[in-house]
């Protein structure tokens, strides 16, 4: 044990005297090690931290979820609308059917919405969503409230003028969330009480319903005001623990086919709409962004190699006298090799660490302009740090054996 830390102290020492002694050399052959790193690390902890916004963007809108409309989520420049514009909207109605025939499904909730101006006193705000919702719609979106309560079963039953709104309203029309309950909010002439104000939702990818800037009503309040079948309306189906969305879409087409009476030749007149599947199509646009990552970051380590193999081969060489005595004095051949692989590895481990620098600094930079923060994981910074040993040993290799291989006597009498 004592002898393998003298090995790595004594292999330390020799590589920080090299860094002093020849620093220019040394930095501009390690700019190659650097420069990979910060390539591979700065696309791997990119995408990381964007998988993890996205997956818990989709976590917002509901895990494990389908979401029955006329519409197929997506759209894109050949949309074909005109197929599914004259369907029928979900209802109401079906909700009760689904809960009855579906053995999948534990949270169903149906919603619709309206668009237009909220108000308290003389401040207004335009384009704010006004939700009208069943009872588990909160449990699917996990919402939850920062100031007030959620609405109550006796207000969703009673369908009383009851609201929880969005961080964003309260703060613009109220001077922040605990200032707003308890206050009355007017959505198009009409009066309602605050009860709660949602936890801000901040900027998503799967920007679904806005919490930030919208308001929550009791379904029944809300189809006493609007005609639901012209407020967008949608059912949202959650599945029960452990069950397989792609089960859940499956057992739910059969049922809204049944509840429907859609005879076997006819085509869906509705869609099952799952938003996880977009992330696993964004899936696949992250692992082809890492492969360009690693095939950038591929050729800088290679150029990297070869300037520490360089050091490597200067180093040997102007040693061999050392390694000669060291070698004339009983050390061993495996002793000489191993001395040199750990400096090496050390020179790029300086290297990586150089890179991780400018990775740490750009994912500051990033994360007060991107709408998500980066986030770079301990597993990414193992990562750079086991290519940086291993590229180390690699380039190191040749020059140690070589070293190692010396004849003590010639390598004494070598100037």
């Amino acid at each position: 044990m004592l002898k393998t830390f003298s090995i790595l102290w004594n292999s330390f020492k020799l590589a920080f005297s090299e860094l002093r002694a020849n620093t220019l050399r040394t930095v501009l052959s390690l700019l190659g090690v650097t420069f990979g790193i910060f390539c591979i690390i700065g696309v791997l902890a990119t995408v990381d931290s964007l998988k993890r916004k996205v997956q818990g963007d989709i976590k917002q809108v509901g895990s494990n979820s389908i979401y029955l409309d006329k519409w197929e989520y997506g759209g894109g420049d050949n949309y074909p609308w005109w197929k599914y514009v004259s369907r029928p909207v979900p209802k109401f109605e079906e909700v009760r059917f689904i809960r009855e025939k579906s053995q999948l499904t534990g949270n169903i909730a149906f919603f619709c919405s309206q668009n237009g101006n909220a108000s308290y006193g003389d401040n207004i705000l335009s384009n704010i969503n006004f939700f009208g919702t069943t009872e588990d719609f909160s449990k699917i979106q996990s919402l939850e409230t920062q100031t007030g309560r959620y609405l109550s079963d006796g207000e969703f039953t009673r369908g009383t003028p009851s609201v929880v709104i969005g961080d964003a309203i309260a703060t613009q029309l109220y001077g922040g969330a605990k200032y707003a309950v308890g206050k009355e909010l007017t959505f198009k002439g009409r009066k309602l009480e605050i009860t709660g104000v949602i936890k801000k939702q901040g900027q998503s990818f799967a920007n679904v319903f806005d919490f930030d800037n919208a308001l929550i009503a009791p379904y029944n309040y809300f189809a006493s005001l609007y005609n639901p079948d012209k407020s967008s309306p949608a059912i949202l189906i959650q599945g029960k623990e452990g069950v397989v969305t792609k089960a859940l879409q499956d057992e739910l087409k059969g049922v809204v086919r049944q509840i429907r009476r859609l005879s076997p030749k006819q085509d869906d007149n509705f869609s099952l709409n799952d938003i996880s599947s977009f992330a696993d199509k964004l899936n696949t646009l992250f692992t082809q962004i890492n492969l360009g990552g690693w095939a950038i970051a591929g050729l800088s380590l290679i150029v990297g190699a070869f300037g520490v193999a360089n050091i490597m081969f200067v180093t040997v060489r102007e040693r061999t006298s050392q390694i000669g005595l060291k070698k004339a004095i009983g050390a061993k051949s495996s002793t000489i090799l191993t001395e040199f692989l750990i400096e090496s590895a050390f020179l790029c481990i300086l290297g990586g660490l150089t890179g991780l620098f400018f990775v740490w600094i750009l994912a500051v930079i990033l994360s007060g302009i991107l709408p998500f923060p980066i986030f770079i994981s301990p597993g990414i910074v193992g990562l750079a740090l086991t290519i940086c040993v291993i590229l180390g040993v690699l380039s190191g290799i040749i020059p140690a054996s070589i070293a190692a291989k010396m004849d003590p006597v010639v390598a004494i009498r070598t100037k």
